[in-house]
């Protein structure tokens, strides 16, 4: 037996254990239930948070310019020596 499939072997092997283990089936216990939990919340992902960051930095340019705007057009029809 050569050392790379020697290696491979073992690695097999404790992949194996660890899939047989306790402890890996407790963790996928406890994962199960935390989605389950987390799904019930009414939380956003990461995902939507930057969508709606994005979208309310244009809203905020996009009033700017509107405030912009609508004070010259103020300015401008305002009677002069107003």
């Amino acid at each position: 037996m050569d050392l790379n499939s020697f290696f491979e072997d073992m690695q097999a092997r404790i992949s194996e254990l660890a899939r047989q283990t306790p402890a890996r089936e407790l963790e996928q216990n406890v994962r199960a239930l935390l989605q389950q939990g987390f799904s019930k919340l009414d939380l956003a992902t990461r995902q939507d948070l930057d969508l709606q960051t994005e979208l309310l930095a244009r809203a905020r340019a996009r009033l700017t310019e509107l405030e912009a705007r609508v004070a010259e057009l103020e300015k401008r029809a305002a009677p002069p020596g107003a």
